[in-house]
């Protein structure tokens, strides 16, 4: 039953619990291969090279076409197109989980980012459309950004769990019957909602641009923060962001734009842009580490260190519900603030965590990290949608979505860079006797190569091997964490300075600001 006074009534809210299904699969399936590899390298016998575009194709391919089918649910329906991308989604997985071999799960798992991409937007659009009270709007946001969070976490967990008992393709099975529900539940409990005015075509060439920016730089930015410096990968960065000056061209002389620009001439939009990137930057950046302390230094299989990291989640459960209670009572520029402290804080606690330190310390500052990004991240997605019209709620939302992909590969590339950088430093000088040639280059190149030489070694050359190696990692980490420090203080003051004339949530904003943009 929909409420008569505004506010959104049983009908909404079942509505919202049909959006968070698809909502919770498309972030679980980012990381559901995590501990496949092995056993997907051992089936289907993939190369090196396949292997990579098995894990990466996926996130590459959602990327690279959120922004365009945003625009596109936006004049076309995004009913429509979260029917048609689950539908397509469940298929998919369906071909990822039986597939017989490595070209056709990589066809498989491009088909998943595809889809994803096509319903992805939908979900925030259809919230921001749906909900019209401002607290309302705020408290239904604020779980669709808990449960993107919640997939992420519970994506490796979930694949981890279906490993232990059956086929490595059983990871990709959970989607299906979640895919399903929305199926049959959402023609009954989510209207169509599509753009009042569709005036000329859908810009093609925008959209192909768009790709042509978004992938390449994905791409080249995560290639060279995992393999170190590659020709081909900074030549790829680089023609992509040739092209992303095509696109503002593009964009500022197309009749009718994949996205508006105005939007950004919105300090409200452009601030929750830059505040959800740099919230990204920090909570993805630092994954790999607390990934590697809890494996490789404190010895937990992946399952387990999975398992262990879901802890740092319980208090982002708690940061979403905090900060969602205190939008419409404080202003935004204390709570982004703040959310930024806390993870600088997080953080903080990071660089005094040592190799000996008890494994509950390390958690408890990933989880004050997370806390801190995942508050602002919730602040801000209303902010995103709601400063444009409804009209353009599809390629806002999408638009946010890209940059929060960008900040977690620019937080992977800055902070691993960081880290890499010193520990190859401090272990160059303190390999044991007898680590040297290819065994010494592959210890100084990472901790798990450290990790697989001194298993080829054994015996007392071993560990001290694993001791400076672990130590090194510290260190590394302390320095990456360091970085993170400064970052979120710069991005505490930027948030400030940004959001400082907005009123809480749910009152009107500034005169000289408008409240959305005509479509």
């Amino acid at each position: 039953m929909t409420a008569t006074n505004g506010l959104a009534g049983r009908r909404e809210w079942t509505g919202l619990a049909v959006l968070l299904l698809p909502t919770l699969v498309l972030a679980m399936d980012m990381g559901v291969l995590f501990f496949a590899v092995p056993f997907i390298a051992t089936d289907l016998h993939p190369s090196g090279t396949q292997q990579l575009w098995i894990m990466d194709m996926y996130s590459f391919l959602l990327a690279g076409l959120l922004i365009p089918m945003g625009a596109l649910g936006d004049r076309i329906g995004r009913r429509k197109l979260l029917l048609a991308g689950t539908a397509g989604f469940a298929a998919a997985s369906l071909v990822a989980a039986y597939a017989d071999g490595a070209a056709q799960l990589i066809a498989a798992r491009a088909l998943l980012g595809i889809f994803g991409a096509i319903f992805g937007p939908s979900t925030l659009a259809l919230i921001r459309t749906t909900f019209h009270d401002p607290k309302q709007r705020q408290a239904a946001i604020g779980a669709w950004s808990g449960m993107m969070m919640a997939g992420v976490t519970l994506g490796p967990v979930v694949g981890g769990l279906l490993l232990d008992h059956f086929w490595w393709g059983s990871a990709f099975l959970p989607a299906v019957p979640l895919m399903l529900v929305t199926l049959v539940a959402a023609p009954f409990v989510l209207p169509e909602q599509r753009a009042a005015e569709r005036t000329g075509r859908f810009d093609l060439l925008g959209a192909a641009l768009s790709m042509a920016t978004v992938l390449p730089v994905v791409y080249g930015i995560k290639t060279l923060a995992v393999e170190g410096w590659s020709p081909l990968a900074a030549l790829v960065l680089a023609a992509g962001l040739v092209v992303g000056a095509g696109l503002v061209v593009r964009l500022r002389t197309a009749a009718n734009p994949l996205v508006d620009l105005g939007l950004f001439r919105i300090r409200t939009f452009s601030g929750a842009i830059t505040v959800n990137t740099i919230a990204m930057f920090a909570m993805i950046g630092f994954t790999l580490f607390t990934s590697q302390y809890l494996q490789l230094v404190k010895g937990l299989s992946p399952l387990s260190a999975s398992l262990w990291a879901l802890l740092p989640s319980l208090g982002v459960g708690a940061a979403v519900g905090g900060f969602g209670a205190l939008a419409g009572k404080v202003r935004p520029a204390i709570l982004l603030t703040t959310g930024f402290l806390i993870s600088a804080a997080g953080f903080a606690l990071i660089t005094q965590i040592g190799p000996d330190t008890p494994m509950a310390a390390v958690l408890v500052a990933a989880g004050v990290i997370a806390a801190g990004s995942v508050g602002t991240i919730t602040i801000t997605a209303d902010m995103v949608v709601s400063a444009a019209s409804a009209d353009r709620a599809g390629a806002a939302g999408a638009t946010s979505e890209t940059a929060q992909e960008l900040g977690g590969s620019l937080g992977i590339a800055i902070l691993g860079a960081a880290g890499a950088a010193i520990y190859h430093t401090r272990l160059d000088g303190q390999l044991p006797a007898g680590v040297t040639g290819e065994a010494a280059s592959a210890a100084r190149d990472t901790l798990g190569g450290a990790a697989t030489v001194a298993a080829q070694l054994g015996g007392e050359t071993a560990e001290r091997l694993m001791d400076a190696a672990r130590a090194a990692f510290a260190d590394g980490m302390h320095v990456a964490a360091a970085v993170g420090v400064v970052f979120m203080v710069a991005a505490a003051l930027t948030a400030n300075r940004l959001m400082r004339h907005l009123p809480p949530a749910g009152t009107e904003q500034p005169a000289d600001e408008p409240k959305v943009l005509a479509a």
